[in-house]
């Protein structure tokens, strides 16, 4: 064999191998992050992701087009991690979720679960029902009160737990309007890996995420304003 051709060989080989090494070492990547995305959200590939739907304040059988675009967020989390969805009515379903992660979108005002949750497991937090006044649904923790401005600024609770004798958690997502129920999971989709960083734990804690400027930017200017968990869980 030619010297030209054997350098010709070294080279397939070489680039062979890089490649190899390239696609292995992303394959591996990427199963480590969904190993750690289902981690964080307790779904694993075929397993079922329970999205509770919330329904408009004034009518138990109306949905707002924000709470749509909200539960296509939550579907879109759930088909991420391969799991399998499945959508009940806030109105309707009763009981604990047992197995399947439970993603409960929609403050007390609209969200039967949601005002149970709250109840039970949250004792911390408070909404204040909508009125003319300056704290018109204004989400209370301890002595702070997370104001809604309109057009300004909005807040959502980002909380996760796990119901007594349940093997699977439950996330609770409460706005202060169905936009930043939008936002607040669109904030969970996209910002859990930041989160399993810095939160001292990701087995329960409890968040306030601010939505800035909805009239300009919608649900896509949200970030973490405060980890209230302490606060929130207090009895």
């Amino acid at each position: 064999m030619s010297s030209v051709l054997a350098n010709i060989l070294i080279g397939l080989i070489t680039s062979l191998i890089s490649g190899l090494s390239v696609w292995l070492w992303q394959r591996a990547k990427y199963v480590r992050a969904g190993r750690r995305q289902a981690a964080f959200f307790g779904i694993s590939p075929g397993q079922s992701g329970l999205i509770i739907l919330t329904h408009h304040h004034s009518s138990p059988w109306v949905t707002s087009h924000y709470d749509v675009y909200a539960l296509l967020e939550a579907a879109a989390l759930v088909d991420q991690v391969r799991g399998e969805i499945a959508v009940e009515a806030a109105s309707e379903f009763r009981g604990s979720n047992g197995n399947r992660t439970e993603l409960c979108i929609g403050g007390p005002d609209a969200n039967e679960r949601s005002a149970g949750h709250l109840a039970y497991h949250l004792p911390g937090i408070r909404f204040l029902p909508f009125s003319s006044g300056p704290d018109a649904l204004g989400i209370v923790v301890g002595d702070r009160e997370f104001l809604w401005v309109r057009g300004e600024r909005e807040y959502a609770v980002v909380a996760k737990f796990t119901l007594p004798g349940a093997r699977s958690p439950v996330f609770l997502i409460c706005g202060q309007t169905g936009n930043t129920n939008h936002a607040a999971v669109h904030f969970l989709r996209h910002h859990y890996q930041e989160l399993m960083k810095t939160l001292p734990s990701i087995d329960r804690f409890c968040l306030i995420v601010r939505v800035s400027l909805p009239n300009v930017y919608g649900h896509e200017l949200v970030e973490l304003e405060r980890d209230v968990t302490a606060e929130a869980f207090a009895s």
